[in-house]
């Protein structure tokens, strides 16, 4: 009984001390797509069931990456949400090994697991998956990538360059992919190449 009692009161305290960071979604113009992204880390995270407003200070609270995506939501949106956004920072920093370059564009449902020493410069549709220490971004002056919606980049991996990569692609731990991606596949290697498509297995290079 003690021993919940205690529990309970951490929790809460924890809670009391995020609390802030709540005022810049009150004011944003971008509360449906951060509520997206509190479902998707709720989803897959398999956090009880809570309001939307509790999930999301948990979430500030207990999970840093989410913290970076916030704000990233929150520089997004009106001038009052991203003077918030701004204020907090200073307090509630953000993950230093996470970057997420506030010129992307990215789709709601983002997760982010683990995400030390990762960098996305690119464009993402709905509801990606990013693991730590992967690179997205530039090869050089060309431009950056563009991923579809559903698409996981998995520990280690590399995606490089003016490229486009498509729905529903998994990208496998330390692949370096620097040509497009066909939708509906698994690509591996260095450099990448194709392992499975439509679900079933193949091998092909990536044209």
């Amino acid at each position: 009984m003690i021993k919940e009692l205690l529990k309970q009161l951490i929790f809460s305290l924890q809670i009391f001390w995020v609390l802030p960071l709540i005022l810049p979604f009150l004011v944003s113009t971008e509360k449906t797509i951060i509520r997206l992204d509190v479902q998707r880390w709720q989803q897959l995270l398999n956090l009880p069931s809570r309001t939307i407003f509790l999930q999301l200070l948990v979430l500030l609270q207990s999970a840093p990456e989410f913290r970076n995506l916030y704000y990233f939501r929150l520089f997004k949106g009106n001038f009052a949400g991203r003077l918030g956004m701004m204020i907090c920072k200073v307090i509630y920093r953000p993950c230093p090994s996470l970057f997420l370059d506030y010129s992307c564009n990215i789709g709601a449902g983002l997760f982010i697991q683990h995400g030390f020493s990762t960098i996305i410069m690119a464009d993402l549709g709905k509801n990606c998956w990013v693991n730590q220490q992967v690179t997205i971004g530039h090869q050089d002056r060309t431009g950056r990538p563009r991923l579809g919606d559903n698409v996981r980049v998995t520990a280690g991996a590399k995606v490089l360059g003016a490229i486009a990569v498509g729905d529903n692609v998994t990208i496998g731990a330390n692949a370096v992919v620097v040509k497009d991606v066909p939708s509906d596949c698994v690509v591996v290697g260095i450099p990448a190449y194709i392992i499975e498509r439509n679900g079933i297995k193949v091998r092909e290079p990536l044209i």
